[in-house]
Formats: C-alpha cells, sequence, structure tokens
C-alpha cells in the first residue's frame, strides 16, 4: 500500500502515514494473538492442573521442612539433657532414666509371666 496522505505533509488527523498506521495494526495485531496465545495457555486444563500440582508438592514440601526442624529441634533438646557442651554423657542423669527403663522392662516380662 503506498503512503496516501489526507492532511498535507504531517498525513493523518494524529501525523502518521498510511504506512505507520497500517504498521500499527499489524503490530496490535500480533501482540494480540500472542496475548491470546498466553490466555489459551494459562486456561487449558492441564496447565490448571499442573500448577495445583505444584501448588500441593510446594505445600508438602514446607510442611515437611518445617517437621523436620521440629523434630531436629527435639532431638537436640532431649540430646542436651544427657550430653554436656562438650559431648561428655552426664551419668547423672543417664543412670536414674536406665534403671527406670529396667524397671520397666522387668514389670512387662513379670506381668507377662504371670498371665500364662
Amino acid at each position: 500500500m503506498g503512503e496516501v496522505s489526507t492532511r498535507g505533509k504531517g498525513g493523518g488527523p494524529d501525523g502518521r502515514t498510511a504506512a505507520q498506521i497500517e504498521a500499527d495494526i499489524v503490530r496490535t495485531r500480533q501482540q494480540l494473538a500472542a496475548t491470546l496465545d498466553e490466555l489459551a495457555v494459562a486456561v487449558h486444563p492441564s496447565t490448571i492442573v499442573g500448577k495445583a500440582r505444584a501448588d500441593a508438592m510446594a505445600a508438602v514440601d514446607r510442611t515437611a521442612g518445617r517437621a523436620f526442624v521440629a523434630v531436629s529441634r527435639s532431638v537436640e533438646q532431649a540430646r542436651s539433657q544427657f550430653v554436656d557442651e562438650k559431648g561428655s554423657p552426664r551419668m547423672e542423669r543417664i543412670v536414674p532414666v536406665a534403671a527406670v527403663a529396667a524397671a520397666a522392662v522387668a514389670g512387662f516380662v513379670l506381668l507377662r509371666r504371670s498371665k500364662k
């Protein structure tokens, strides 16, 4: 298409030539087509399912991470009850716990024997 000017040298009412207007229209159509393609991908069921799956996995990962931190903290707190800062065992705490555990096992064994 040739350059058609309806308003003297400046071109159209906004000063653009017909070729510039046509180029703008082509560019706008291409942008619109790209936007429609993006929307089609975004609303496609497989995209929605994939996003939901990714969100669920992220939630599981966060929960597992928090659980790991909580368990690690609990284990460290329990360990600190039986080991001092240098890593040496605290016998004054270990012996009573071992005695209680041994008594519980012995009581369990005696109960099992008396029921037979």
